[in-house]
């Protein structure tokens, strides 16, 4: 009888492994006809076994065809863009694809095989899905599945349309739309809701929206899987509604407060016995909708401490937030953010953390550890105390805009981290910004090491990064990428920056050289970057056609003109403060004219536009007000942050074609008429006055209707030679 079962199982196994075999060929076959509809019969795809539990893909050529085999339909997909990559020189990015692959494809002499040491390829970040992808339909969301699989990703954050699942249970519990009203935050503010942050900022919430992105959330997760994807899904972290007070007098709630200028949210005790009741009913209720692969993400402490730091206390609370998950479903696997280890490492040492992680069985729990290229968490937390862990590259915060990131070290230190005895169960590697859409050859670089175990040499890897991107080896490409890697890309270690560096032209008018959220530091000095440009305008004449090259041309452009604020801005400071009324009108048109410029280059490009983020918000709303209250978000956002008074203002500031000619133009015009008009009266500028003035024009502006350009204007590459000719020799001048 005992082998009649065992029999079976092995039966079943099969037919189930037969069955996601054969979805996963047709999942890639699928992806390989969206990406090169004009090949897709040049290629067969065939399915293999994993190798010790790790995905593997082999590619090979058989009778003038290229055969694609792979483990899962990310294997088969990785494939394709080892092939695309190594064979064809094409690129695809979110700034930039080159698919121009010969007419007859290359075929491959000998059978290539690679295995990935790693389990999981994790993707995202709860600020993404709002920093980046608030206004996504599923025309964007499928080219995001393909571009994850294409470059390896099998483990993406999946919390598209969580707010109508929590909807559901609440209404279950007795709870009236009345008693929601002030709990669900706008569309662009959903991951601070998410991370227990804030309530209601930017509502209220249609039901609408709910609906409609509850379905986009289907049509997501349908895809990754079918892909062989394993999406991780939201928990319960404790944050419920504030009216949870009066439907349920004995509740055990905490308030706490984000200190970034919102009101209260509430947590519920996780000692209450509704704690594990609501997170079992939470996760039967998702599963029941949206099926599960037992992965779980919960922050119960994203910048918010706990009420103790009694270890006692703390491993207690862990083991309830694990047992509410636990209870309905035995394979749950919390996946946790390791953000509070890295932003609160005052209260999280190393009995707190300890405490905190042990107190869930090791198979039961994975950790991002977020922020690896800046700080590797791992090191000083015994590898997280044996708890499998993802090595992740965190790179941008708030969406913002600039050149900046540590090639060197996402080139060595995720293959040094694998190989390190003291790296405990590393299980994975990941990428975890707050913002994408920037920054192409950063997210390259850290996906080329999915399919190896050894460092990157960038002397080899960067020429071939430019002649896939651009099409050919031009030697003044080159040369400007090898400045770009010794200047931008690179963070020296003996100063502590944690990212990229913002223009003073996105600061709030002041006449300080920088401030909370617009921060002007460079990690390489302004003139050290100019011979880039000088390279990049030359490789103009052969690499123009390239789709890529003109995103970094006019990024390059940007970026130089950005810094030459800085010097334009302390002129300004200086004649002000020697009363030189002249200088001050001289220094305010040429600050206000490079504005003007920047906003021309910018426009050249749709990664460039604020249109696009204005109109993709709109389109969602069913009605005028729906439609206004998704525009007011999209534009708080990149601005304001939240009310006139928010502490928060700048934090996801961009450099965009319409947002510089329509709200950072006018903002320091009005600010250069205050000066001047200080200077006639002889009256000292009253600072204070001024900010409260500004910040409800700003206000105002975020409010109101208007619509932006979705649509380019003008050549990028002449565009970028006018301001080259225009401002090349002045910017020399003006950083010695």
């Amino acid at each position: 009888m005992r082998l009649k079962i065992f029999i079976a199982a092995i039966t079943l196994l099969g037919i189930t492994n037969e069955v996601s075999a054969q979805a996963d060929l047709q999942a890639s076959k699928a992806l390989i006809s969206r990406v090169l509809p004009q090949k897709q019969s040049a290629f067969i795809t065939e399915s293999i076994p994993q190798e010790n539990g790790k995905d593997v893909f082999e590619l090979e050529s058989k009778n003038n065809q290229i055969i694609l085999r792979g483990s899962s339909g990310v294997a088969i997909s990785s494939a394709l863009y080892y092939y695309l990559n190594e064979y064809c020189h094409s690129q695809i990015t979110w700034n930039g694809t080159n698919l121009n692959v010969p007419a007859k494809l290359p075929l491959i002499a000998e059978k290539i095989r690679k295995v990935t040491p790693y389990t999981y390829r994790y993707y995202l970040n709860y600020c993404t899905f709002n920093y980046s992808m608030s206004w996504w339909n599923w025309e964007r969301w499928e080219k995001e599945i393909d571009w994850m699989a294409l470059h390896g990703i099998n483990m993406p954050l999946a919390i598209r349309g969580e707010e109508y699942t929590w909807y559901l249970l609440y209404k279950e519990m007795g709870f009236s739309d009345e008693d929601l009203k002030g709990f669900f935050t706008g569309p662009a503010y959903f991951s601070w809701f998410w991370m227990g942050n804030i309530d209601g900022w930017g509502g209220p919430l249609p039901v609408s929206w709910m609906k409609s992105h509850f379905e986009l959330q289907k049509k997501i997760l349908a895809r990754q899987r079918a892909l062989g994807m394993k999406p991780v899904l939201p928990a319960f972290t404790g944050h419920v509604p504030a009216a949870f007070q009066k439907k349920f007098p004995q509740a055990k709630l905490k308030a706490t407060n984000w200190t970034n200028g919102f009101a209260d949210t509430y947590i519920l005790d996780s000692e209450d016995p509704m704690f594990a009741e609501i997170g079992k009913r939470f996760l039967q209720k998702q599963t029941a909708l949206l099926g599960t692969d037992h992965l779980y993400s919960a922050d119960t402490f994203n910048e918010n401490e706990p009420p103790s730091d009694d270890p006692a206390f703390l491993g207690k609370l862990s083991k309830r937030v694990y047992d509410g998950m636990s209870q309905a479903d035995p394979a749950a696997v919390w996946v946790m953010q390791g953000w509070l280890f890295y932003s609160d490492r005052k209260f999280w040492k190393e009995p707190q953390t300890e405490a905190l992680l042990k107190a869930v069985p090791n198979d039961k729990m994975i950790i991002l550890d977020l922020a690896t290229e800046i700080e590797p968490v791992w090191k000083r937390t015994d590898a997280f105390y044996g708890k499998p862990w993802i090595w992740n590259m965190l790179h941008n915060f708030g969406g913002n805009t600039n050149l900046f990131g540590r090639m060197d070290v996402v080139a060595s230190a995720p293959a040094a981290a694998l190989n390190d005895p003291k790296s405990g169960n590393l299980v994975g590697i990941g990428l975890t910004m707050e913002g994408i859409e920037q920054n192409p050859v950063l997210y390259e670089l850290m996906t080329a090491h999915t399919w190896q175990n050894q460092a990157i040499d960038l002397k080899t890897w960067l020429p071939s990064f430019i002649r896939n991107r651009y099409g050919n080896k031009d030697a003044h490409a080159l040369k400007a990428w090898d400045i770009l890697h010794q200047t931008v890309f690179t963070v020296p270690q003996d100063k502590y920056i944690r990212d990229g560096a913002e223009s003073i032209i996105q600061a709030r008018p002041t006449l300080d050289s920088l401030t909370r959220w617009t921060n002007t530091r460079l990690n390489y000095l302004p003139q050290d970057l100019l011979p880039a440009w000088d390279e990049l305008i030359k490789a103009s004449a052969t690499c123009k056609k390239s789709d890529g090259f003109q995103y970094d041309i006019v990024d390059l452009t940007r970026q130089v003109m950005a810094n030459y604020a800085l010097p334009l801005q302390q002129e300004i400071v200086r004649a002000y403060k020697n009363k030189d009324q002249a200088a001050l009108k001289k220094y305010s048109v040429q600050f206000i004219q490079l504005i003007t410029d920047m906003d021309q280059v910018l426009a050249t490009r749709r990664d460039f536009l604020l249109g696009p983020w204005v109109a993709d918000a709109r389109r969602w709303g069913t009605n005028e007000s729906e439609k206004a209250l998704y525009e007011m978000n999209a534009k708080d956002l990149i601005t304001l942050w939240g009310d006139a008074k928010n502490p928060l203002h700048e934090y996801a500031c961009r450099q965009w074609s319409g947002l510089m000619n329509d709200f950072y133009k006018p903002r320091w015009q009005q600010f250069f008429q205050k000066l001047e008009t200080s200077l006639q009266q002889k009256k000292a500028l009253d600072v204070k006055a001024f900010d409260k003035e500004i910040s409800e024009w700003e206000w105002k502006w975020v409010n109101q209707r208007k619509d932006y350009p979705t649509l380019t204007k003008g050549d990028p590459i002449a565009t970028a030679k006018l301001m080259y000719q225009k401002y090349r020799k002045l910017m020399q001048s003006a950083h010695l």
